[in-house]
């Protein structure tokens, strides 16, 4: 509510300093320093007291009455529409119907003064002076290049950026122009390898040369050339060349991120490697038992229809087979990065190839392997519509490997076997939840059900109190026989997940929280870099006292957790 003063038989005075102010001369000085603290309070800056704000509203409108009165103006009294948002009034000054609508303005017009049809083309000067930049010619005399001091500090510090920051054109010609100078630096690998234009070949057979040359990089800056940025097979069969001198304890913190990277790899080269393996398992004559062929998951049985719709390429290049590269590899692991030139030979391993090889190797890369990869091969992902190619890639893997440790030692084969225990008991725990989620009931109801079910050993055909002993998929370092029925429960959760004790062949007792309808990938994803953080830590003799607990998703609905 706003008092404005009117000025009969006068004309309007728009100037700064009128002659026909809306608010009254300075006599009304009083009022107008009331009407402002009235506002304020209003508007939420005076803090409200009811009965002394009923007093002082009553005593404004006698002192704004009165100076009326005396004033002997006439005075019109405007009321603007409220409206409330987020809790707070507002008075509305301005309206306009459909006022804000956006409406779409184009900044250039298709019109232009001087039409250029070149100008998204390639620069021509530039493709010129990049070719000759890295023509054969050049690569003699860059060999005896030697940095100054300026020069010098300008390559470090482009060897020091981080993976994410994008070299420049100008940093890209330096980095390749003192490229020998640089192959001493394990670090500049990477840096040297971003400048290389790889669909130029006298340009990628200059870096495949000296590939080789290069002073070997740490096991863990290799990582970075499995990512999506470098898709040249030579170049990600060289990083694998490097994960093969770590050790399986460092292997185990990033294979989930390594199985992940598969995703990257030559599709169609993996699924020739993958029908080669089952066409030397078909012509060998090797019969395999019931227990076998019931042994191999449903996803294997996929394979022969998703290997017909990845079409071959005439680009694709030959890798060995998995015999030929188990032979290739020393059985026995590193504890030590080699710092060793890498030899032609290693250079032929591709990524799934050397995965499955080393989970062959150990029995704990066995068990997480197999999981990381039965996840992916999921098709019933909560998360959308999965990639079809990109599933029937890791059904290729899945089947290489299964046929792997089948045909492998007898070691590798009992490793099979533990699989298959571990895969029919998640089977028959998942149909065991689902059938106690369909229980009418409340939670003590369901609870009673649960251990009565686990108690029976008909339930399911399967004896869930006494088992043949296996790894436990979550920490395959503890075999587990059994689950006490007694110390069964379940949650109070909308999920209700369930708390299962399980008895081990040592005695002892290991809990475990399953979840059924829970999506434990990012959960899993999380504390598999923290426990990663924690090591790389303590090797740096820093001890945060953390205890990152155990997640194993063994589908995309549901997955295991540890209690402590």
């Amino acid at each position: 509510m706003i008092d404005l003063q009117v000025w009969p038989d006068q004309v309007a005075d728009g100037s700064l300093n009128n002659n026909t102010p809306g608010k009254g001369g300075s006599g009304r000085a009083k009022v107008q320093k009331i009407n402002k603290l009235a506002k304020k309070y209003r508007n939420g800056h005076i803090p409200k007291v009811d009965w002394l704000d009923r007093l002082a509203f009553r005593e404004i409108e006698l002192v704004n009455e009165k100076e009326k009165r005396n004033s002997q103006f006439l005075y019109l009294m405007v009321e603007f529409p409220k409206f409330e948002q987020n809790g707070v009034n507002y008075a509305m000054v301005y309206y306009e119907k459909d006022g804000d609508g956006i409406y779409q303005f184009r900044v250039q017009a298709d019109i232009v003064t001087v039409p250029d049809s070149e100008i998204l083309l390639e620069n021509l000067v530039e493709v010129k002076h990049h070719k000759l930049a890295r023509s054969l010619r050049s690569g003699m005399s860059d060999k005896d290049v030697k940095p100054n001091a300026a020069v010098r500090d300008q390559l470090h510090t482009i060897v020091a950026y981080p993976p994410t920051k994008a070299l420049t054109a100008e940093e890209q010609d330096l980095v390749w122009k003192f490229r020998f100078y640089l192959s001493s630096q394990e670090k500049a690998l990477t840096k040297f390898l971003k400048c290389v234009n790889w669909n130029s070949p006298p340009e990628a057979k200059q870096a495949l040369d000296l590939l080789p040359l290069w002073a070997p990089m740490d096991v863990e800056d290799a990582l970075e050339l499995l990512s999506p940025n470098f898709t040249h097979p030579a170049v990600r069969r060289y990083a694998v060349s490097r994960l093969s001198q770590a050790p399986d304890e460092d292997l185990l913190l990033y294979l989930l991120q390594l199985v992940q990277a598969l995703k990257y790899e030559n599709y169609e080269e993996i699924a020739a490697l993958s029908n080669e393996i089952v066409i030397e398992t078909e012509n060998s004559g090797r019969k395999f038992s019931s227990a076998d062929n019931e042994s191999i998951p449903k996803q294997t049985k996929e394979l022969k229809k998703s290997s017909s719709s990845v079409n071959s390429s005439d680009s694709a290049i030959s890798a060995p087979s998995t015999a030929r590269a188990a032979s290739q590899m020393d059985g026995n692991t590193l504890t030590e990065a080699s710092t060793e030139p890498v030899k032609p030979l290693e250079l032929n391993m591709d990524l799934a190839t050397f995965l499955i090889h080393r989970a062959c190797l150990n029995s704990t890369l066995t068990n997480y392997f197999f999981w990381y990869l039965w996840t992916e091969c999921d098709k019933d992902d909560v998360t959308g519509k999965p990639d079809t190619k990109e599933r029937n890639m890791y059904l290729a893997v899945f089947s290489r490997f299964l046929q792997t440790l089948q045909k492998g030692l007898p070691e590798w084969q009992s490793r099979r076997a533990f699989l298959r225990k571990q895969q029919v008991f998640m089977d028959k725990l998942v149909s065991l939840m689902k059938s106690i989620a369909r229980e009418s009931g409340n939670r003590k109801k369901k609870i009673e059900r649960l251990q009565s079910m686990l108690a029976n050993p008909d339930a399911f055909n399967y004896n869930f109190a006494d088992f043949k002993p296996f790894p436990f998929p979550l920490d395959p370092d503890v075999v587990i026989k059994g689950i006490v029925p007694e110390k069964t429960t379940l949650f109070k959760s909308a999920l209700m997940p369930s708390r299962l004790t399980f008895r081990s062949t040592t005695g002892q007792e290991y809990v475990a929280i399953f979840k059924h309808g829970d999506d434990l990938r990012q959960d899993q994803l999380i504390l598999q870099i923290i426990t990663l953080m924690d090591k790389l830590l303590r090797r740096e003799n820093l001890d945060l006292k953390l205890t990152p607990y155990r997640v194993l998703a063994t589908s995309s609905k549901h997955g295991l957790d540890c209690l402590f």
